[in-house]
């Protein structure tokens, strides 16, 4: 009796294994969305340039063209570079990216020129790495070797005449009329490490107490891993003074750890040593001591002059925007609060499109981190699992924190919100994640129709 395994997957079966294999499907609704954002977009560029200087811009038609240009570019080379991945991560940056972009010309202009130019390097990067990396798994033989470059680019910017301090944290390299921090790859490099590391030794750590007769102790190997990290963290934290790069590593080991075994153990022991290394560094270092003053009482008048102006003249233009917001182009936010396009661009959102911009923000964010899980849930092999969570994890954690940071919910950090603040390093290295999830789930559709093909060729033995 022939048997046949039936899977509800696209494409239909066809009885033709090789037709089966070869169809790729329409990527339709990546397209819709894209022209959707481009749309929403340019609105968004006419409204701002029409409340702020009362007349519709000559460039709008070039901003418009380079908007589109760019989406149909990227959209074909998915298509011909990873047909089966995923069709709403593309548009999800793509929104995040112009919304930012719109208060980033709206505020500082020749930021936007620089814009413009990370966003053509990012979208060649996103390329780049489709083109390079053809199957993920192929990472998974670089683990150590992964794991020395992250260390390495953590570590450029405490070289003498190449690291350069901005603002007391020392993240930044400058090589002649460019620089960039090399920490936003090193976290990517770092997430693929983990993930080949917790995938090899899952089963290890999965147990995380050892019996001796009627007692069980805790067994001490599976301590190093996150006690490793730990202390890692607070070292970066101490050398290059960056608050927010050390929790978001931290906490990225513990969910990942997590996932890998489903022990609670983890996490507890996680939170202990977080706060631990919170304590400790709000007493030893003292821009992280400064951050937590601000954090407790910004409007103390030693804090207010050392950055609480910063946060409370944010929180005044996030009042002012209320339920709808001021209006694009109508804002104020730019005239007192510092740093407004990178750190504090969430408050500038907020201002100028009210709650219910912020809405749309954050609803883009879960969605992005959403599909990111959806893809890790749909992956054969444990390391493309822990990858894409990784991976999806970076980007909701970073945007966490410093919308978490503006809010006041945590300490204010260094980290910018993910393709909406001005930076170019921040942005080539989450165009580079949207690639390597794009590339995790062409594979999972790929598997899924090559076990379809083998189940047609079963049932016609």
């Amino acid at each position: 009796m022939a048997s046949s395994l039936r899977l509800p997957l696209w494409p239909k079966r066809t009885g033709n294994p090789d037709e089966v294999q070869d169809r790729a499907p329409a990527r339709t609704t990546e397209l819709g969305l894209l022209l959707l954002s481009a749309f929403i977009i340019t609105a968004l560029y006419a409204l701002a340039e029409l409340g702020a200087k009362g007349a519709i811009p000559k460039s709008l038609w070039l901003f418009a063209v380079f908007i589109v240009g760019i989406s149909l570019v990227l959209h074909v080379a998915i298509t011909w570079l990873a047909p089966y991945s995923s069709q709403v991560l593309l548009p999800l940056c793509t929104l995040l990216n112009g919304i930012g972009y719109v208060e980033i010309v709206r505020w500082n202009p020749p930021e936007a020129k620089n814009q413009v130019t990370w966003v053509t390097v990012s979208a060649v990067a996103l390329v780049v790495v489709l083109a390079i990396v053809r199957r993920i798994r192929d990472l998974d033989r670089y683990r150590y070797l992964t794991l020395l470059v992250a260390v390495g680019l953590m570590l450029l910017p405490l070289v003498p005449h190449i690291g350069v301090p901005i603002n007391g944290a020392r993240l930044w390299v400058k090589a002649g009329p460019i620089s960039f921090q090399p920490v936003e790859i090193a976290k990517i490099l770092l997430a693929i490490f983990f993930a080949s590391y917790l995938a090899a030794n899952r089963d290890m750590l999965s147990y995380s107490w050892v019996r001796s007769g009627v007692r069980g102790f805790i067994n001490l190997r599976v301590l190093v891993p996150v006690v490793f990290a730990w202390g890692f963290a607070i070292l970066v934290l101490g050398a290059e003074n960056d608050l927010g790069f050390s929790i978001l590593l931290f906490a990225l080991f513990i969910a990942m750890i997590w996932v890998a075994t489903g022990r609670y153990f983890y996490v507890a022991a996680g939170l202990a040593l977080l706060a631990g290394g919170l304590y400790f560094g709000a007493k030893a270092f003292r821009q992280v001591h400064q951050r937590f003053t601000i954090w407790l009482n910004p409007w103390a008048p030693h804090a207010w002059s050392h950055g609480g102006a910063q946060l409370g003249d944010g929180w005044f233009a996030i009042a002012a925007g209320g339920l709808t917001g001021t209006g694009v182009g109508l804002g104020q936010a730019g005239r007192t609060v510092s740093y407004l396009t990178r750190d504090m661009i969430f408050s500038a959102i907020a201002e100028e499109m009210g709650l219910l911009g912020i809405v749309v923000v954050v609803a883009a964010f879960i969605l992005f981190v959403a599909e990111g899980f959806r893809i890790a849930q749909r992956c054969h092999s444990d390391f493309a699992r822990l990858t894409a969570f990784a991976l999806a994890m970076i980007v909701g954690l970073q945007a966490f924190i410093i919308m978490a940071g503006v809010l006041r919910v945590l300490p204010l950090t260094g980290i910018v919100l993910p393709f909406v603040a001005y930076g170019g390093s921040s942005l080539v290295a989450n165009y580079v994640i949207v690639a390597l999830l794009l590339r995790i789930s062409d594979e999972n559709h790929r598997d899924l129709i090559g076990g379809e093909v083998r189940a047609i060729q079963f049932d016609s033995v």
